[in-house]
């Protein structure tokens, strides 16, 4: 991914009709019907697209919704001077060029807290299962096979859950874990309050060595690439499990296979892998596969309805937000920013280049055309700036056609 030149100063952005809108990768539901009510002009379509499919397709859109498999990058971004702001229909966006997105003046927001609850869930149904070998006696019955047995199966009250990352899933799992009398300890590289009887652990190595079930929740960062390997693996009790619901770049899955094998380690469940299909197919080979006491799932951790819908709706609502009213807040690559309306005025939203003298000239400009200011925030990064000024309804078109012809412009707009 690149970190793209600043674009070129230009007029303000255009929006011709309807604001036209597009989802891909089957967005629920929730989300059109939503934006639809604004009046916005949505297409919503079932699949990902490919990087030269997005660049011909983004030209003319204003929001664009996306999941997992579509990757928004800087040739994509560079052809879309009307793109207003991409939504991230899911936890992760490492999927978005997020300092070109920065740089073109797009804010990039996602849904950090609507598919919570179903991860937490899944990871506690992994925990029981894997403990009592059900996936193994299932198919054994399936296959006409009776093998009834206690030998290796287990109670998890009175376990100890290691939990590595103690965000929104991680420390909703905790609570829950709890409540059926496990013990549970967590990692963070941030310090992190415990909830409940949760303990933190001083390093990832007192967690592997502690913990009966270990359970990955963090984002691909490179500090996370292949945060558990050969070494990790080795670490963790004999005997013990390992449930990776987080992202398929942070287990090394060679080594997890042959820890399996050796019988150091007596099961694991994955559902996020390295490489994983844009559609559902078939073909999907890891080696993992026919190994016991393994589960594996096609990276369905919030795939229930209800977390789709909920997605759909916090998503949409943080575009809707940004569109009617500038706000910024939960953008995860923008200067945060939320003011409230001012009747009787017409609100300008203008991203600059973050150097000095901006404000002053914006200010001239304001001056120079006796403009009234009834309100200014502005909000800055390493990069950009990002102002909101609500002005006199009789001037706010020149003044945002003067702004917008600044050399430090990025990309303005005027809501009416």
């Amino acid at each position: 991914m690149s970190t793209s030149p600043f674009p070129s100063p230009s007029i303000p952005v255009s929006i011709d009709g309807p604001l036209k809108v597009l989802l891909l990768e089957n967005i629920h539901v929730s989300a059109e019907e939503m934006l639809a009510a604004e009046g916005f002009s949505v297409e919503r379509l079932k699949g990902a697209f490919k990087p030269e499919e997005l660049e011909e397709r983004i030209q003319g859109v204003h929001l664009l919704g996306i999941r997992s498999k579509t990757n928004v990058f800087e040739p994509a971004l560079a052809k879309a001077p009307n793109l207003l702001a991409v939504g991230a229909f899911c936890i992760g966006t490492n999927q978005v060029d997020l300092k070109s997105a920065n740089r073109h003046g797009v804010p990039v927001f996602n849904a950090p807290f609507s598919n919570t609850r179903s991860v937490a869930e899944l990871v506690i149904a992994e925990i029981i299962m894997l403990t009592r070998q059900l996936g193994d006696r299932s198919r054994e019955v399936h296959a006409g096979q009776w093998r009834k047995v206690a030998t290796g199966s287990h109670e998890v009250r009175g376990k100890t859950l290691g939990i590595i990352g103690y965000g929104h899933i991680g420390s909703q799992l905790g609570v829950l874990a709890e409540a059926m009398g496990m013990r549970v300890i967590f990692y963070d590289v941030m310090t992190k309050l415990p909830l409940g009887n949760t303990r933190s652990m001083p390093t990832l190595n007192d967690l592997l060595e502690n913990s009966d079930f270990v359970t990955l929740h963090v984002p691909a960062t490179p500090s996370t690439e292949w945060m558990i390997g050969e070494t990790q693996l080795k670490r963790m009790r004999p005997g013990s499990y390992l449930i990776n619901a987080s992202r398929g770049t942070v287990v090394d899955i060679p080594a997890l296979a042959r820890a399996l094998k050796s019988g150091h380690l007596a099961g694991a469940a994955v559902d996020v892998y390295p490489e994983e299909p844009e559609t559902n197919s078939d073909g999907f080979v890891t080696e993992l596969q026919g190994l016991p006491n393994v589960i594996l799932t096609p990276h369905i951790g919030g795939s229930t309805e209800e977390a789709q819908a909920a997605i759909g709706k916090e998503v949409a609502t943080s575009l809707i937000k940004y569109v009617k009213a500038g706000a910024t807040t939960g953008a995860v690559n923008f200067p945060q920013v939320e003011a409230p309306l001012i009747p009787g005025t017409h609100r300008i939203l203008n991203v600059h280049r973050n150097v000095p003298g901006v404000l002053r000239d914006i200010n001239k400009i304001v001056s120079d055309l006796n403009a009234n200011i009834h309100a200014q925030v502005l909000s800055t990064d390493a990069n950009i700036g990002y102002l909101v000024m609500d002005l006199d309804q009789d001037v706010a078109n020149p003044v945002c056609e003067a702004i917008a012809g600044l050399k430090t412009d990025i990309k303005t707009r005027i809501l009416s």
